[in-house]
């Protein structure tokens, strides 16, 4: 997988590379890195009958968009014929008779499938330790977490088995994770892409997002998956810009924001420095970068954790054990619906099932969750105020490096801080970026995260190119 994204579109157009043989090395990587447990599911089968269709097109003349593209998938997502757990012993064996909209989009565009990867159960937790199927390891560090909860998507990335996998964010489950393993993680504008097929978890706030290591790729990823689809009423018609023309784009005059809410205490210190040395690079290559304020960060992480888990208590309730999951018997329903949840659940869904009955409850609606609602509104309007002056906010992607596995797990809430960073955005609904930036005194990825206006991911990807080609200069 060493060749880039233009450089694998060359090779398949002139014969020079067999898609097949992309096929042979990713799944040789994966056991290889078996170790990382970055897989749930492996379809070496269905990756062939996928490689040998874009093959076909390929003689007959046909250059695919996404050709050469080998794909590791969030088990959250649904993919026909293959199993769909969401990590979760209550979907241990079930089968997805469809295929989700985005994930068929790249499909036809050419890209083939290898895998679905692990991720924290039914994407709630910051680690990828939340998993029925064991934890995901950091490549970077094997006593590390690879964040979460697109874990095993950032970890597949990362060690070179793919270049590219599809992840999900609710509160910054693509950024976060990218940011740990050094890749790049997309998060769109709430509406961009489809979400039927992925797998609700909070549906105000879910969404399909791109993890990569090459950019070009995951702009070519993006524009092939994004636009309106008739099977989720809540994507937009807003057409999609061109995101994967990134040549020849110049920062100068450039409008960047740095959010002084994002510099506070508990920011690791050399995550700190990174993202002051990144803004004097800017600088000097013309961007216009100030400090700027969103007032109402302090109140994302208590926002989000009222709304997100309100929102999964709905949610979650039709896995009964009698539509969905293994069925437990008992003397009435409610033992068998209790049994079946009981078995099922693990411990990290069933407190997020319970914080989010409370604040739906009556006496406490008001009081919490219509509350929360009206602060979400109020960080809306903080964006909104600061794109008037500003093209882009740049900010850390997390407050720390990958901490150690095992380290917060005892912590909910020290677990649930993990995302302070990046909530906001999914609460806002505004796409955002994290790009690998540097790294710190042990060699752990630090990410830095780009937050732009609605729909204007093309304007992210573009400015994420130049940043990387600046720093590796």
């Amino acid at each position: 997988m060493s060749l880039s994204f233009s450089e694998r579109k060359a090779a398949l157009k002139s014969g020079r590379l067999d898609i097949k043989s992309l096929v042979d090395v990713a799944l040789e990587h994966t056991r290889r890195n078996a170790h990382l447990n970055a897989f749930i599911t492996l379809m070496s089968e269905l990756a062939y009958e996928q490689a040998g269709r874009v093959a076909t097109r390929l003689l007959n003349g046909e250059y695919p968009p996404l050709a050469g593209v080998i794909l590791a998938v969030k088990d959250n997502i649904a993919l026909r014929g293959v199993r769909l757990t969401c990590a979760s012993k209550i979907l241990e064996n079930y089968i997805s008779p469809y295929t989700a909209t985005a994930l068929q989009r790249l499909i036809d565009a050419g890209a083939v499938v290898i895998g679905k990867t692990n991720l924290d159960e039914f994407a709630m937790g910051s680690s990828t330790e939340h998993s029925a199927y064991g934890v995901t390891l950091n490549p970077h560090n094997l006593e590390r977490v690879p964040g979460g909860s697109s874990g095993g998507s950032a970890a597949a990335v990362a060690a070179g088995v793919v270049t590219s996998a599809l992840g999900s964010e609710t509160g910054g489950s693509v950024r976060q994770p990218a940011a740990f393993c050094g890749i790049l993680g997309l998060k769109p504008t709430y509406g961009r892409v489809s979400r039927y097929g992925l797998t609700a978890f909070g549906s105000s706030l879910d969404q399909i997002g791109v993890m990569s290591s090459d950019v070009e790729e995951a702009a070519h990823i993006f524009q092939a998956m994004a636009g309106c689809d008739a099977n989720d009423n809540t994507t937009s018609p807003t057409p999609v810009p061109d995101c994967s023309a990134l040549s020849e784009f110049a920062l100068e005059g450039l409008r960047i924001g740095l959010p002084v809410e994002y510099f506070g205490e508990g920011i690791q210190p050399a995550v700190r420095n990174t993202i002051e040395k990144a803004a004097a690079v800017l600088r000097r290559s013309g961007a216009v970068v100030s400090e700027c304020s969103l007032p109402h960060t302090k109140y994302a992480i208590p926002t989000y954790y009222i709304i997100a888990p309100a929102e999964a208590s709905s949610n979650l309730a039709r896995y009964d054990g009698v539509r969905y999951g293994p069925r437990f018997e008992g003397e009435n329903g409610e033992d068998i619906i209790r049994a079946s949840r009981q078995a099922g659940f693990g411990a990290e869904v069933k407190r997020r099932i319970m914080l989010g009955a409370y604040v739906l409850s009556a006496g406490y609606y008001d009081a919490y969750y219509k509350k929360a609602q009206r602060v979400r509104r109020l960080i809306r309007q903080d964006f909104s105020e600061a794109f008037r002056n500003y093209d882009l906010l740049m900010t850390p992607t997390a407050p720390t490096t990958a901490f150690k596995i095992g380290e917060k797990i005892a912590s909910p809430l020290a677990m649930y801080l993990s995302d302070i960073f990046t909530a906001s955005a999914n609460l806002a609904g505004v796409p955002a970026i994290s790009l690998p930036i540097g790294s710190d005194d042990k060699g752990l990825p630090i990410g830095m995260q780009l937050i732009a206006q609605d729909f204007r991911e093309d304007l992210l990807f573009r400015t994420t190119k130049r940043i990387i080609e600046l720093i590796n200069i």
